[in-house]
């Protein structure tokens, strides 16, 4: 097994959220356990959910694919999303992920080679008014990024 234990304990408790024929139902949060504990969703570990959920390895691929927040490649420690949407984008959203790739020396899709950074577009977070808006590890959302919040930010998340 890929996963811990704990993990599939968490698991259980999403899919008794469900009807017992219904237990595809818990795909999305499974992915979001597995991929907290494995950093990314391997085709192992992706085949791995779908025979506990009993359900097609693809169908829990397609699941994978379709969404931004998981990881079906390698990522570093810690990933962080930039939006690129429109309203972002017009309100200072350019100049933070630029700003935030010369800083860590990669661009989108890109990991530095310490292995500590992943740098993703992002779709709308829903944050416009807060522009420009990062997500980090897909759990923290950081708003109003200026450079020195920018900075600021990659001095915590070194450490």
């Amino acid at each position: 097994m890929l996963l811990s234990e704990q993990a599939y304990k968490r698991i259980d408790r999403e899919i008794a959220k469900f009807p017992p024929e219904q237990r595809q139902s818990a795909t999305m949060a499974a992915l979001a356990i597995a991929q907290e504990e494995t950093n990314w969703l391997s085709p192992e570990v992706m085949q791995e959910i779908a025979d506990y959920l009993r359900m097609p390895a693809i169908a829990v691929q397609e699941v994978a694919t379709f969404y931004n927040m998981y990881n079906t490649k390698p990522v570093g420690k810690t990933k962080i999303s930039v939006c690129t949407n429109l309203p972002c984008l017009l309100s200072g959203g350019e100049r933070a992920a630029h700003y935030l790739k010369e800083k860590l020396g990669i661009d989108y899709r890109e990991t530095t080679e310490d292995g500590q950074f992943t740098l993703q577009e992002g779709e709308c977070m829903g944050a416009c008014g807060d522009a420009p808006v990062m997500l980090v590890n897909n759990h923290r959302m950081c708003s109003f990024m200026s450079n020195e919040k920018i900075d600021a930010l990659v001095e915590e998340l070194k450490k």
